[in-house]
Order: structure tokens, then sequence, then C-alpha cells
């Protein structure tokens, strides 16, 4: 048995081996944002859709219907710039305005499903890539991947509220 520090935590060349392993899964994860980030650029150039024009369909089309105002609250614009993107988005026939029939001010917008279909096949690849690499785990493997995923969504969600609420981490 490895001696523990004071806190709990390893001590000695364990503790060292647990923070670059730590530090390699941090770096992997950026490494894995920026690939995915000039994937979806080139996905987004594909279909002529600027980059945080794209960042809004896809929260629009998991997340929608949702109105412009609590989409401009979740990617961080301003409620005027996010009026330019959905005029974009809505000219290029990838979304749609729904009026809410209890408010007649009140405006929802949702996905184009037809349109999203262009999407998903620009995608192909990757998901097929994905589905290579996902084959070689266990059902409990992928079980893990899926909830350090989702932890790590988590802990970006909370990191960005903090930081739209004007407080350090």
């Amino acid at each position: 048995m490895a001696a523990r520090g004071v806190d709990g935590s390893a001590s000695g060349e364990e503790g060292r081996t647990r923070s670059r392993r730590i530090a390699e899964a941090k770096l992997s994860l950026r490494e894995l944002r920026i690939e995915l980030a000039v994937l979806n650029h080139r996905v987004g150039s594909r279909i002529e859709i600027k980059d945080v024009d794209f960042d809004c369909l896809d929260v629009i089309t998991r997340h929608g219907p949702i109105s412009p105002s609590a989409l401009a609250r979740r990617v961080g614009v301003h409620l005027a710039t996010m009026t330019g993107i959905l005029d974009r988005l809505e000219k290029g026939g990838w979304i749609v305005r729904d009026r809410v029939e209890s408010d007649r001010r009140a405006v929802l917008i949702r996905g184009v499903p037809d349109k999203q279909r262009d999407i998903f096949r620009l995608y192909d690849g990757m998901n097929r890539s994905l589905d290579r690499i996902l084959e070689n785990y266990s059902d409990d493997e992928i079980d893990l991947v899926v909830d350090f995923l989702r932890r790590c969504t988590e802990a970006g969600q909370s990191a960005t509220d903090q930081l739209a609420k004007g407080s350090d981490p």
C-alpha cells in the first residue's frame, strides 16, 4: 500500500504519476476540443454557416424549441447579436420562428429536421470512426466513458455559468 499524504492523496512517485495522468487527460480533452472545433468549422463552411451561427443551430436542434433570449444566454451572446444570427439561420432555411399562442410577442426557435440531414451526412466520417473506436470497449467501459464525458460537460457548464455571472472559478 502506497503512503498517503495528510489529505489522503497519494504521495511520492505514485502521486507524481497520478498528477501526470490527470494532466494528460486534461491535455487530451483540450486536443479533442480543438479537433472538434476544426471539424465543426469545416462542416459549417461546407453549409455556409458562420461558426457562432452553427453553435446556435446545434443548441437549437438539441435543446429546442428555445426562446431567443434563452439561446443568447446559453451561447453567451448579446440579444441584438442573436437577432442577426437567427435572421441568417432563418434565411438559410435552417430554423423556423414560431409564435407562442399564449403570448403573441413571444417566439420559440426550432430547427428544420430536413435540413439537419445535410449536416448529419457531413459527420458520417467522424461517426464511423467513433463506431470503430467504441466497438473495442466493453459495455462497462463505454458506460465509464459516457459518465466521464457527461461529468466533464457538467463541469464546463458550471464554469461557463460562473463566468457569465462575473465570478471567478
